[in-house]
């Protein structure tokens, strides 16, 4: 069983359409090979629902789904084991901001458990939106050398919050690949008006994480797609002005996650932090000489200043994804 299916629950970790704690099926993977890796999903996911359910979307049997892309369900011995965990985040993105917060407790339970039954398998994190938030608070929860690599995708956390879990003794020890892209400009700035930090100079992951166990890649930089093709990954320019998926959906970029997760031999942190990005102002993909016809002109403006109808504008972006088997963070 290379996949366990585990949902958040008030008493803590459950299988999937399940009453039945997770533990007994974690101590059983005492023999399973290679690397344990924990997939995070962000808002407006609702385990067991018809419409809303991570394990049937992003965590699905698509070969498109994460397992699929990740390297789970082909066959491999080694293919190690691979985690999908769902938590309950419809809501408002403040409320379910806080409640990402405090489940960082239970993904450290989660790995504390992994380490316990592997304890010289590696463990990994990859986390989409608000994910990035649940994942980077569990290193506050775990001794150092606990988390081998994590990839956060399109974070919506603060760089205050990365850079005070980077600096734990977990943080410290966790090599940190942060995927950002232009085409999320519009929900950063909707996460910094909706999910105030107390710090008014703060910023979304997106503008990029600073350490020295952090490379950013911005993927809808030419420059950066470049240096990527060098070291054999092709992934595709983008398509879109706006677009919160991308650094899942885009092709050719969910085999760069792989082979970061599974290849540290082959894919050493150093070679991306050498990557350069062409600078480039924040808004470049919105900003043209007329009006955007995806957004129109009042989303143009730089933050603060967008009009009352932004919010609604984001939503309606989110809303237009979903059969794009995501929803909106």
């Amino acid at each position: 069983m290379p996949l366990i299916r585990i949902n958040s629950g008030k008493q803590g970790l459950f299988l999937h359409n399940t009453q039945h704690p997770a533990g007994r099926t974690l101590r059983s993977m005492v023999d399973a090979s290679g690397p344990a890796i924990v997939m995070l999903h962000g808002f407006k996911y609702a385990p067991g629902s018809t419409r809303h359910c991570p394990h049937a979307k992003i965590f699905g049997a698509r070969a498109d789904s994460w397992p699929r892309a990740l390297g789970f369900g082909v066959d491999n011995p080694n293919e190690g084991l691979g985690i999908a965990f769902g938590w309950q985040s419809r809501g408002s993105l403040r409320h379910m901001h806080k409640r990402a917060t405090g489940l960082g407790a239970q993904i450290a339970r989660l790995i504390y458990m992994l380490k316990r039954q592997r304890p010289h398998q590696p463990v990994h994190i990859i986390a989409h939106s608000l994910g990035a938030e649940t994942a980077l608070n569990s290193l506050q929860h775990l001794p150092s050398g606990a988390v081998d690599r994590m990839v956060l995708l399109s974070g919506a956390s603060y760089l205050s919050t990365a850079d005070t879990m980077l600096k734990t003794p977990a943080g410290r020890s966790v090599e940190l690949l942060n995927v950002t892209s232009r085409e999320n400009d519009l929900f950063d700035a909707a996460f910094r008006r909706l999910v105030p930090s107390p710090y008014s100079e703060d910023q979304a992951v997106g503008t990029g994480i600073t350490a020295p166990n952090a490379a950013t890649l911005r993927i809808d930089c030419p420059q950066v797609l470049d240096q990527l093709g060098v070291l054999g990954f092709h992934i595709s320019s983008p398509t879109r002005r706006v677009c919160h998926w991308s650094s899942y959906q885009r092709p050719g970029v969910m085999e760069l996650y792989r082979q970061f997760l599974r290849r540290s031999d082959t894919l050493p942190l150093c070679r991306l932090q050498e990557i350069k990005e062409t600078v480039t102002p924040r808004w470049s993909r919105l900003i043209t000489t007329g009006a955007n016809p995806l957004i129109g002109k009042s989303a143009l403006l730089p933050y603060p200043m967008l009009s009352l109808k932004w919010p609604e504008q984001v939503q309606s972006a989110a809303i237009s994804g979903e059969t794009k088997n995501d929803h909106a963070y």
